[in-house]
């Protein structure tokens, strides 16, 4: 099985970081760090997975691919999800993750979605190999 734990380690280093979750296709919580906040994480990250879905079928409506990243920005903080399927092309659904982070503003935003895109892809093919 994946060590989503040692997975999600170096994510957890970087400056701002406040939480973070890795889904399945189907939304379902398969890890959570809520450690150094207060928010619900699990909550939290199925609402914007519903979310992430709806703009990823968006985008097949209009004739581009699957949405790899969605970003919600705040005057205070940072949402992300990251979606594996963006960069493989696809695969079959059992292997398909989203990982979901919050950052405070004052962060290191760029290092944290460049750390979660590769981390899923990783993680994705780590899925896909069992």
């Amino acid at each position: 099985m994946i060590e989503f734990e040692q997975s999600m380690k170096k994510l957890r280093s970087v400056n701002g970081y406040l939480g973070s979750a890795v889904l399945n296709f189907s939304g379902e919580t398969l890890y959570m760090d809520d450690e150094n906040t207060s928010v619900d994480i699990a909550y939290s990250a199925s609402i914007f997975n519903d979310a992430f879905r709806m703009i990823s079928e968006s985008s097949l409506d209009v004739g581009f691919a699957e949405a790899s990243l969605v970003e919600a920005r705040t005057e205070d903080g940072h949402v992300f999800l990251v979606n594996s399927s963006g960069a493989s092309g696809g695969g079959d659904n059992f292997s398909k993750l989203t990982t979901f982070a919050i950052f405070r503003d004052d962060g290191n935003v760029a290092l944290g979605k460049m750390i979660m895109e590769k981390t899923v892809q990783s993680m994705s093919k780590a899925m896909g190999d069992l």
